[in-house]
C-alpha cells in the first residue's frame, strides 16, 4: 500500500496514472477536486452530487476510475458457470468522491437496461464496479467496460434473485436522486 501525499495524489491524477490508496487516506481524497478526465469517458455520474469535472457531471475515465482504492470480490454469478475473480472499485467509495446526495441510483447500461438501486445497498455491501474478470479486462462485447458486481457468495441475502436484476452490465451511467 502506498501512503498519502495530497500533492503527490493530485499530480498523479492529472497525468492520469493510476495507483493503489491506503483505505486511512481515503477520508482526505473525498474533499479532494475531481480532476476531468484525459481519455475516452467510460461512466458518467449525474444528479444530486456536489462535485463534477464535465459540466455538472462528473465523468470517468479507466485511468480516472482506477484511482481509487481497488477491491476483489470473488463470487458466482447467475450468467456465468462457477466463482469469478472481479476486481474494480467499491461503488460507495465513487459516490463519496462525488459527494451523491441521493437515496436511489438509476444504473443504465449501453443496451439501454436501466435500473434503480437503492444506495443503500452500496453502503451495505461491498458492491464494486467491476472493470476485470479473472485478469482480463472487460470489453462491451464481454459485459464491459464495467459491471456491477455484487458479493452475492459471501452474503446470504444477496442471492435473492431482486439482487440479480441490479447486476449491471455494460454500464456506462448512473444518476443519482
Amino acid at each position: 500500500m502506498l501512503g498519502f501525499n495530497p500533492l503527490l495524489f493530485l499530480g498523479r491524477l492529472m497525468l492520469v496514472g493510476a495507483f493503489t490508496l491506503s483505505s486511512a487516506a481515503w477520508s482526505a481524497v473525498e474533499r479532494l477536486p475531481l480532476p476531468p478526465p484525459q481519455h475516452d469517458v467510460i461512466l458518467q455520474v449525474r444528479g444530486a452530487l456536489t462535485q463534477h469535472n464535465v459540466g455538472d457531471e462528473a465523468h470517468f475515465d479507466f485511468d480516472l476510475l482506477t484511482a481509487l482504492p481497488a477491491r476483489q470480490v470473488v463470487t458466482s454469478t447467475s450468467v456465468t458457470d462457477g466463482e469469478q475473480v472481479f476486481e474494480g472499485v467499491l461503488v460507495r467509495d465513487l459516490l463519496d468522491w462525488v459527494g451523491a446526495q441521493g437515496n436511489v441510483v438509476e444504473a443504465s447500461a449501453l443496451n439501454d437496461y436501466v435500473i434503480e438501486i437503492p444506495a443503500d445497498d452500496f453502503r451495505e455491501y461491498d458492491v464494486i464496479l467491476a472493470h476485470t474478470m479473472n485478469g482480463e479486462r472487460l470489453s462491451a462485447r464481454d459485459k464491459g467496460p464495467l459491471w456491477i458486481v455484487y458479493p452475492r457468495d459471501e452474503v446470504d441475502e444477496l442471492q435473492d434473485i431482486r439482487y440479480d436484476y441490479r447486476w449491471v452490465w455494460q454500464l456506462h451511467k448512473l444518476e443519482v436522486r
